[in-house]
This record gives structure tokens, sequence and C-alpha cells, in this order.
């Protein structure tokens, strides 16, 4: 009797909401453990799962978009079988409607194609794929459309549709999760002067040089932000219930900017690590992000986040907090503007690096104040540096 294992997702992280991006083999190919076999969109990041053993693919039991979780069977492996010719039956995913075409046509569609001929009940015979293999796009079935409908004195607006990835449908779950149905935001504005930043970074440019890193604005903003959290805990907490959740450990998540969406990695305890420390693990972080190399633990335990969105040159902001934390902190971009200094009881007008800090924080977590104290401590650190 055939041994089969069980593709499951043991690592999968608790809450998430995710669905089956692809498969990466199909019923009937041989697989080795280890090796990826599928991928799994949550609401962070693009995952792979390994095969859990060496065999072949017998059971495809999730289809593409299908929502999954840790407790689900995804497929399943016949160990030591041989390779074989797949079995014709396939994946729910790349089954076509009835109404979709002749009997017996193997044509893998996309969801938003299979949704567009589904609604105008098109036989697929008769449209053109341009796409790889002869597939199927949407371009194809939109312009077979245009081609079938309007009249030649009607002009619609010229347009196409860019179907969503399961990135940003999970981007836009959570964000009006978290700003609609979650938390009461209130967003508190600050200015700051990073004249001494610079200053430090110009002091001490070999002493950089020599360590092979030269830390970013955003280095100083976490450790900043560390100082203000241990400052004031109550920011850095989780709201329940019953309780205020506080955390000892600063895990401070960057939001990073993918292609297609954001991403927020963590930088676990921060509060244990020097300027280079977390430079580098801020560098390391972002070039796993965006060559989508990120791990679940990477993405995981975030107590509090910073978006530098002045990067593209935003001036305010009031980010979206990312749930379940409390608050978020928001940089603008650093410009240099006129400022009131009082020098030997002179009040004088100088130019100085300057940026608008914004803290966006759950209301029934925190008040006000708190923001304000938060936001008080964090710019005295970047002054004072």
């Amino acid at each position: 009797m055939a041994a089969f294992v069980d593709i499951t997702l043991k690592d999968l992280q608790d809450g998430s909401d995710s669905v089956l991006e692809r498969w990466l083999r199909q019923p009937g190919d041989a697989v080795q453990i280890h090796e990826p076999l599928l991928e799994i969109n949550t609401d962070k990041a693009v995952v792979e799962v390994p095969s859990p053993a060496t065999g072949i693919l017998r059971e495809v039991l999730k289809a593409v978009n299908d929502p999954v979780g840790p407790a689900d069977i995804l497929g399943r492996i016949e160990l030591g079988a041989v390779r074989d010719k797949p079995p014709e039956v396939k994946p729910a995913s790349s089954v076509l409607p009835a109404s979709a075409g002749p009997a017996g046509l193997a044509q893998d569609l996309s969801p938003a194609v299979r949704q567009l001929v589904k609604k105008h009940n098109l036989d697929v015979g008769q449209v053109t794929g341009t796409g790889r293999g002869g597939r199927i796009t949407l371009e194809d079935v939109q312009k077979y459309l245009q081609g079938q409908s309007a009249p030649k004195d009607d002009h619609p607006p010229a347009g196409k549709f860019v179907p969503h990835s399961p990135t940003r449908r999970r981007i836009a779950q959570h964000m009006v999760e978290s700003a609609l149905k979650t938390a009461p935001h209130v967003t508190a504005v600050f200015d700051a002067d990073l004249s001494a930043i610079l200053e430090y970074r110009r002091a001490n440019d070999e002493a950089f040089s020599k360590k092979g890193i030269k830390p970013t604005y955003t280095a100083y903003f976490v450790a900043a932000a560390v100082k203000a959290l241990q400052a004031v805990p109550e920011v850095n907490s989780r709201w329940h219930d019953e309780a205020l959740e506080l955390f000892a450990d600063c895990n401070i998540g960057i939001a990073t900017a993918v292609p297609g969406g954001l991403l927020v990695p963590v930088l676990h305890r921060a509060q244990t690590l020097d300027i280079f420390e977390i430079a580098l693990r801020i560098r390391q972080l972002a070039d796993k992000a965006r060559s989508g190399k990120l791990e679940p633990r990477d993405l995981k335990n975030g107590t509090f986040t910073i978006t530098n969105h002045g990067v593209s040159g935003s001036l305010i902001a009031t980010p979206i907090i990312n749930q379940p934390q409390s608050a978020i902190l928001g940089i603008g971009k650093i410009e240099k503007r006129p400022v009131v200094v009082e020098e030997g009881g002179t009040d004088t007008i100088k130019i100085n690096p300057m940026a608008y800090i914004t803290l966006t924080i759950d209301h029934r977590a925190l008040d006000g104040f708190q923001a304000n104290r938060f936001l008080s401590k964090f710019t005295e650190a970047l002054a004072g540096w």
C-alpha cells in the first residue's frame, strides 16, 4: 500500500489572513524534500512552502486564492513513487466554468480572466491567447469584448483592468480593518531638528568607513524611538479588552516599499543594539524584503512601527496603525528650513535640516498627552545626539 505525506503549513503565523498564491509543482511531478512546492500569501509577505518529503505530488486539495490556515491539508505526496504522467484532473483554480467555452478545452485561466469570461458568457475558443504558451490573458478578453460590442460612433474612455495581486488585497483588507473596524486613530505632529545628527555623521565619517557601514537617517530614528518607547512604555503596547499589554522588548518594524505593496520587517530587541548594529540589521532586512527572501520570523512579533514616508517627498502623513500595535511613527521629508533659535539670549534665524514627525495612536490605548510626551522624547533624542 502506498504511503502518503500531508502538505501543511506548520510555520504559518497565527492569526494572519493567508491565501494560496500558486503551486510551483503540478500533480504527477516528482518533488524533493525541502524544495519549494507552493507559495502562500499572508497579509505581510509571500512565503514559499517547502516539500515535506521526497516522492510524487499526487493530490492538490487547495486552489489558487483559496484561504489557508495552519490546520489545513493543502495536498499529499506519495512516498517512494516513480514519476509518471500528471493526471487529467486539474486544480480547481484552473478548471474552466461550464459556460467558458468548448468542453475539454485545457486552458489555464487566471481568476480575473475566469470572472470576466463568466460575466459575459464567452466561448474562450474564440479568444486568441497572447500569453506564454498561448495562454489567454485579461487583455486578450478585453480586446475581444471591445471588438464585439461598442458601435463605431461610440467612444468610451480607453482603459484596462489591472487585477489586484493577493498582496495588494491583503494590504487593503488589513488597512480597512485597522482604520475603520478596530482602532480609533488620532495623530500628533511635531517638528524635528536634525542638525545634531547631520553633524555627528560628518564628524564620524572616517569611523563609519572603517566599520564598512554608514548609518542612514532611519537608523537614528530607530535609536531615538527606543529611547522614547522606554520613557513612555504605554506606546510600546497592545490593547486587550481587559488590559493593556506592555512590552519590555522594542521590536520595531520598518515599513519597506516593495513591488506591489509594502512589507514591515521587524528589528527585534532594538534596545540591545548600538547605532551600527541597527544600521546593519536595517540594511539586511531591506535587502531581503526587496529580493523576496524574507522569512516568516522576519515579520513576526513587532510591537511598534516606523514608516519613513519622506523618502518619496511626503512632508506630513497620517499612517494607519499596523494592528495589533498601539501606534505608528511617521517621518516626513528632511528639508532645510529657516528656524528661530536663541543664542546668547538673542533670537536669530538659522537654516537647519528639519522634518515633520507624526505619531498616530490607538485612542483606546493612549491619549494625546502620552503621544506628545513620546514625540518630545523622540525629537529631544535627535536634537541632542
